[in-house]
């Protein structure tokens, strides 16, 4: 007997319908999506003529991390570890650079102080030869002045000597007092060693020639007034610059003191620079120019001329 044609639509109806969830064995198998290029990467890794192929295929793929392989994260480590060497040796120098600034120019170092020959007064006219490096391995305070100034230059000297007996009593013997006429003209050699006398048993009393004095006097940047044909015998007055430098053990400016600068003020300063000198280890020798320089028989001279 034939069915209705309904009956024939509802069957289908029931048949086309999903099984339930029930009934979990009665249901399709999933299958994936594959895109096209996804295909032909299968394709060509299981369907490729050549095993070796396939086989460095599967090999580079187990290689890769994300984005980077074992090659490039090498190189990362590598440029890494060479930037961290490079920024530490930089580091390095730079503050390399900065202890030798620190050392070379401790107040800026004005370029005070330089080549210089003149003669040590000792006795009569009796002198030796010294130059700039005679000054190095101590501590020196060198004052310009002239043997006829009636009131600033002693008080200076004074002053400078002062100084040296405070240092010495703490330190020992490290700085050399030195004195310099900016008068040659009248200043000989046994009148600035009558003039020194009166002052530090160590002060060193130096003098020369017009031309000697002058390119001292240069190298210090002090300003004289004695012209170059000035009369021995006349009454005049030297205006000069009233300084008292202090030199370094290598013979290099450190510090300037003016008359303004009183006894403490300087003495406060040198120690300073000291504790700073040995600080940084450098050594400092006995002040002993005058000693030195008079057991030198090959410095010794008669006179100026």
């Amino acid at each position: 007997m034939l069915k209705p044609a309904s009956s024939i639509a509802s069957t289908s109806r029931l048949l086309l319908r999903s099984p339930s969830p029930a009934s979990p064995s009665l249901r399709a198998p999933r299958i994936t999506a594959l895109t096209a290029p996804r295909a032909a990467t299968l394709a060509r890794r299981w369907y490729a003529t050549s095993p070796e192929q396939r086989a460095k295929d599967q090999a580079k793929e187990r290689a890769a991390v994300g984005p980077f392989n074992i090659r490039a994260a090498a190189l990362f480590v590598l440029t890494g570890a060479g930037l961290f060497l490079y920024f530490q040796h930089e580091r390095n120098q730079v503050a390399a650079r900065k202890a030798a600034e620190s050392a070379n120019a401790k107040v800026g170092r004005p370029r005070i102080g330089g080549p210089f020959e003149l003669v040590m007064a000792d006795s009569g006219k009796q002198g030796y030869k010294v130059t700039h490096k005679d000054l190095e391995g101590s501590f020196s305070l060198v004052y310009f002045g002239f043997t006829n100034c009636p009131d600033i230059c002693p008080e200076e000297l004074d002053k400078m000597g002062e100084v040296v007996d405070s240092i010495d009593a703490t330190h020992g013997p490290i700085i050399n007092p030195i004195f310099i006429s900016c008068d040659p003209a009248r200043d000989d050699l046994s009148l600035v060693s009558t003039y020194i006398a009166d002052f530090h048993p160590r002060l060193v009393g130096l003098t020369g020639s017009y031309e000697a004095v002058k390119a001292a006097c240069k190298a210090y940047r002090v300003y004289f007034s004695t012209p170059p044909n000035a009369d021995p015998k006349g009454d005049y007055l030297v205006d000069h610059s009233i300084f008292f430098y202090l030199m370094d053990p290598e013979g290099r400016f450190v510090d300037a003191f003016g008359r303004s600068a009183g006894r403490e003020e300087v003495e406060r300063k040198v120690r300073d620079y000291i504790a700073r000198w040995k600080a940084e280890g450098l050594g400092i020798e006995k002040a002993d120019l005058k000693h030195r320089v008079k057991a030198d028989e090959a410095r010794r001279v008669q006179s100026l001329a």
